[in-house]
């Protein structure tokens, strides 16, 4: 797999962390966390379990408070909006749940209708039944439109909470742990789908994962977590370019996995 092209560092911040700080009684998982995500690119923070990615883009989106430091989103300092400038700011990020977080209950186009019936109330019935087709047609799914969630594969599933996660057209896409239970050939096709969404969105993306494989097909740029840092920030072989013994027993068992 070729690696893609460095981050433009001239870009646009549009999230800014500086001096994070995240503890859950005495376990200090981000210690003086410093990261930037600059517009357009595809960054992918990588570590164990444990580590506090998922903690990281929670932070993000205002569902965890940080202990200390600075989280700027879009400009707004996540820390000390308002609830309404909150919500607001939430309809510029969009969330890719591990799971996909589809509503059982619901068909694949009720599904899609969800978020625009819930934050877009003004569009027509027209309006609302392009915005679906044309998402999934995005994500190759248009033919399962009428479908319900427990009738798709893991990777179908995926691929819709993606398109769900999409018809806001947010700014910033979060992805937490896109391939985690898919089969070698389906996380091929996700992260080509991740590459997709950044090309033809034009989105800038956080990639949470431990998938190497992941790591190295999407993230112009990859941060990895040790002891609660990003000791180790660049492209796919910089990071791993090291005799750290943490970075290379992380590196040989993934790929024996």
């Amino acid at each position: 797999m070729e690696q893609k092209p460095p981050t433009n560092k001239n870009a646009e911040r549009v999230v800014e962390i500086r001096g994070l700080n995240k503890s859950f009684g005495s376990n200090e998982v981000l210690k003086h966390v410093d990261l930037d995500l600059y517009k357009g690119e595809n960054l992918v923070v990588l570590g164990k379990s444990g580590t506090g990615k998922s903690v990281l883009i929670k932070i993000l989106v205002g569902l965890l408070k940080p202990d200390s430091g600075r989280v700027l989103v879009l400009g707004n300092n996540v820390v000390d909006i308002s609830y309404k400038e909150l919500l607001a700011l939430r309809l510029k990020v969009g969330f890719s749940f591990q799971n996909s977080a589809l509503y059982d209950s619901m068909t694949v186009r009720e599904n899609l209708e969800f978020p625009l019936v819930r934050n877009q109330r003004k569009l027509t019935r027209a309006e609302k039944k392009r915005a679906v087709e044309e998402m999934l047609d995005a994500v190759g799914l248009l033919k399962a439109i009428n479908q319900m969630p427990s009738e798709l594969s893991g990777g179908q599933r995926k691929r819709i909470g993606i398109a769900r996660t999409l018809i806001l057209q947010p700014e910033i896409m979060l992805y937490d742990e896109p391939t985690a239970g898919l089969d070698p050939i389906t996380c091929l096709d996700i992260n080509g789908l991740i590459n997709e969404v950044q090309e033809r969105f034009h989105t800038s993306s956080i990639v949470i994962t431990h998938d190497l494989a992941c790591a190295k097909e999407v993230g112009n740029r990859v941060a990895m977590l040790l002891d609660g840092k990003f000791e180790r920030q660049g492209t796919f072989s910089e990071v791993f370019d090291t005799d750290d013994e943490r970075v290379k027993t992380f590196y040989e068992y993934n790929f024996i996995q």
